[in-house]
């Protein structure tokens, strides 16, 4: 697919969505796949403009790209915010009634366990934060394995 650049601006959540899931579409992914990578991409990048540029004041632009080889979708989104690498957020106690947990955390997690695999990387001023799935042919192909 054509990479997309938009606005880091929470007004650009809407178009990064039809992005996604044209992505996913294109990959061949099932409703329940397609949903999973829209809200893991939706819950970071949100996170990336509310944290990354919002709250400090910087403008930027958020770069995605996607590509389908080797049996998975790879979503791409580069920006220059803040660094921050959502891997490093702690896990949220989900054991605890739901009044004692602190507020916060939660979407990030569910992020990362709704995509077979996310990465990120700082490279040089830029975040790069990745989010792959396996393509259903694939996923079949590892389980007759």
């Amino acid at each position: 697919m054509k990479p997309m650049t938009v606005p880091a601006t929470l007004d650009s959540l809407g178009a990064i969505a039809e992005y996604v899931l044209a992505a996913a579409a294109s990959a061949g992914l099932d409703k329940r796949a397609s949903y999973n990578l829209r809200l893991a991409v939706d819950e970071i990048v949100t996170n990336i403009i509310v944290y990354g540029y919002a709250d400090t004041d910087l403008q930027g632009v958020l770069e995605l790209s996607a590509n389908i080889d080797d049996g998975t979708l790879t979503v791409s989104v580069e920006d220059s915010g803040v660094a921050y690498d959502p891997r490093q957020a702690p896990v949220p106690d989900t054991s605890l009634p739901l009044e004692e947990r602190p507020i916060g955390g939660l979407g990030v997690y569910l992020a990362m366990k709704s995509v077979d695999e996310f990465l990120y990387e700082r490279v040089g001023d830029r975040n790069r934060s990745t989010f792959k799935m396996l393509l259903p042919s694939t996923s079949v192909e590892e389980e007759r394995a």
